[in-house]
């Protein structure tokens, strides 16, 4: 599964309540961070894909790698040492516009951008920036990447396997290992109260079906009901639509892809095209495959274009949706009228 949003997805899952307590917490981290007891003492264990990673004080230094780890942080009012660069919707240095917006009210300078390689982390720089902990929680990092991050500081890493963990638990995982487990869950709360607000004030969405699509190289793809694009929508009161399932072919667990030949079989009441420009946008909607989706016949097209606007649901962070949202319900509100 590709590292980036492209690809990459996570199902939404539910942020179970945090339990004070007056012990060490430990997190058990598989697939369901909140599960467990969690208190803001130290020393706290999580476990991961890898093991257990005990973090005996207070970090004092995070640095994050992959998706949503530093969103995480930068939302619990923390400056990272380091975070690695976002090619995807991110500025010429790898930082994305809600991230950059974060660290202006935070009042601070960015921090070190180290390059994002598919090869192996950048370990040269990650040891110059010394950090106390890494937070991979979201990332590709193998096993043996682990050890090797393991010799500069603690790692924690992903629950389950690369590229997977619910956007939810990112946060409240980063809330645990950084001691502020109560702030993240209020980070989480403030969410839900964004997300429920829209859906209030749009009542018309409510039942209408959707497909949430991507054309880009000549494959079209189509994304799950579990991918969090997807669980976002229906969170708004959507409902993926039922030919979405039909037409599954069992690519992968968030997604599949469609030939051209069976788009018009993609029957919805809306369909949004994610694009990298508007160019690129406009110019699919324009080819007779994508006339022949019955949304897009029907005037029911979602053109969401730019890549931050994209990457800002591919999946969310803590930062990214409510940085998003607006755009989001404003285009679904337009095309049902």
């Amino acid at each position: 599964m590709s590292r980036r949003p492209r690809l990459a997805a996570l199902a939404a899952a539910t942020a179970a309540l945090i339990a004070l307590s007056g012990c060490a917490a430990t997190a058990t981290s598989k697939g369901d961070a909140g599960a467990s007891e969690a208190s803001d003492a130290f020393p706290v264990t999580i476990e991961h894909a890898f093991g257990n990673t005990v973090i005996e004080a207070e970090p004092q230094r995070v640095l994050t790698l992959g998706w949503g780890s530093g969103d995480a942080v930068l939302a619990l009012g923390i400056v990272p040492v380091g975070m690695e660069a976002q090619n995807y919707g991110g500025d010429d240095n790898g930082v994305l516009p809600w991230a950059a917006d974060a660290l202006t009210e935070l009042g601070t300078e960015t921090p070190l951008i180290f390059p994002a390689t598919t090869d192996a982390p950048a370990y040269e720089q990650i040891a110059e920036a010394a950090p106390d902990l890494i937070l991979a929680t979201y990332s590709g990092i193998t096993e043996e990447q682990y050890d090797l991050l393991s010799e500069i500081a603690p790692v924690v890493a992903y629950p389950d396997a690369p590229w997977t963990t619910p956007w939810r638990d990112v946060i409240s995982i980063t809330g645990t290992a950084l001691g502020k487990s109560v702030e993240a869950d209020a980070v989480l709360t403030d969410i839900d109260a964004l997300v429920a607000e829209q859906a209030a004030a749009h009542p018309e969405f409510e039942g209408k079906t959707v497909a949430a699509t991507f054309d880009v190289g000549g494959t079209f793809y189509v994304y799950k009901p579990a991918d969090p694009r997807v669980a976002f929508l229906v969170d708004l009161g959507l409902v993926s639509s039922p030919a979405v399932d039909t037409l599954a072919n069992g690519d992968a667990t968030f997604y599949y892809t469609l030939s051209y030949e069976k788009l018009d079989e993609l029957d919805s009441d809306l369909l949004i095209a994610y694009a990298e420009t508007k160019e690129v946008g406009d110019t699919f909607a324009a080819q007779p495959y994508a006339q022949s989706i019955p949304a897009i016949a029907d005037g029911g097209l979602i053109a969401v274009n730019g890549a931050s606007l994209v990457a800002s649901v591919s999946p969310p962070t803590a930062l990214s949706l409510p940085w998003g949202l607006d755009s989001y319900v404003d285009a679904i509100a337009a095309a049902l009228k």
